[in-house]
């Protein structure tokens, strides 16, 4: 069977790209691996009319509304490589006969690795966080800790005093300079500049190498972000680097550097939010048909 759209990824960006494809009674199939970004956190905020929800119901909904269209098909599998043909793509999947469309959709997300810091693994999603918006709140201008990562954890300690009492651990990765010091003080930011040994206690606990611990209430610290989809730049998908690790350039619309194919949600973004990923799915979707409207094969 061959499609018109595949769709590579089936959480919030690639059920958003389905939707209006799927309205269009385009013939789709989305092949989801089940690696949701936000699975280790327990509530989702700040997407419009879902906020305090758990991330894993609003998707499971959103798959059960879509597959209600009667030209969606779904895959639960991971797609191991594709390749450009003469009708579009087909892509290679493990254990199963290849799947052929004549557009390709990437919403695979992207991967986060933390800083090698022993406990942090562990808390991450339930006290140890990336992004203040979607976390800080529910903290009630409590006691935080950003630990950093790299140069970038700068911007990260000046934004978090919004949402309360702030300390920056620099772990002997960052030294602030004068300016950067005095911009610290400014927002009221605590500069602990003794290396952090490991993470402990119920919620997020900081261990010193001098043998001190600070108690925090939630600890955010910025990841190194890997695209899911380590083939797309064998099909011609140009790789951008972020502050925060490689994603996949698109233009407005989500069109990548490579013919038919557009990319949506976090693996085409410097930074992302489920809000954003939505949006992007959206974009994404209605663009991908357009071309196959408009467009040449």
């Amino acid at each position: 069977m061959s499609f018109d759209v595949i769709i590579i990824g089936g959480s919030f960006a690639g059920i958003s790209a389905a939707l209006p494809l799927a309205r269009a009674r385009r013939k789709i199939l989305v092949i989801d691996a089940g690696e949701r970004r936000n699975r280790f956190a327990a509530v989702s905020h700040g997407f419009l009319g879902q906020d305090g929800r758990e991330p894993g119901l609003i998707v499971s909904e959103a798959r059960q509304q879509l597959e209600r269209y009667p030209t969606v098909h779904w895959l639960n599998a991971k797609a191991q490589a594709a390749e450009r043909t003469s009708n579009g793509f087909a892509i290679e999947i493990d254990g199963k006969p290849m799947k052929e469309g004549r557009r390709l959709i990437l919403a695979a997300g992207v991967a986060d690795r933390l800083p090698a810091i022993p406990g942090l693994q562990e808390r991450w999603g339930i006290s140890v966080f990336h992004c203040p918006y979607c976390h800080g709140y529910e903290l009630n201008q409590g006691r935080i800790g950003v630990i950093a990562s790299g140069e970038h954890s700068m911007h990260h300690a000046l934004m978090l005093p919004d949402w309360g009492e702030t300390t920056f651990f620099t772990n002997g990765i960052v030294v602030p300079n004068a300016d950067q010091a005095a911009q610290l003080r400014a927002r009221a930011v605590k500069v602990e500049t003794t290396p952090v040994r490991e993470i402990a206690g119920d919620r997020a606990d900081v261990c010193l190498d001098d043998g001190r611990i600070v108690a925090m209430d939630g600890l955010f610290t910025l990841t190194r972000t890997s695209v899911q989809i380590p083939w797309a730049e064998q099909l011609g998908c140009v790789l951008e680097e972020g502050p925060l690790g490689q994603f996949i350039r698109t233009d407005a619309v989500k069109q990548t550097t490579a013919k038919g194919i557009f990319a949506c949600g976090d693996l085409a973004r410097a930074a992302g939010s489920v809000a954003l990923a939505v949006g992007d799915g959206a974009l994404a979707g209605t663009a991908a048909h357009q071309s196959l409207m408009f467009g040449s094969d």
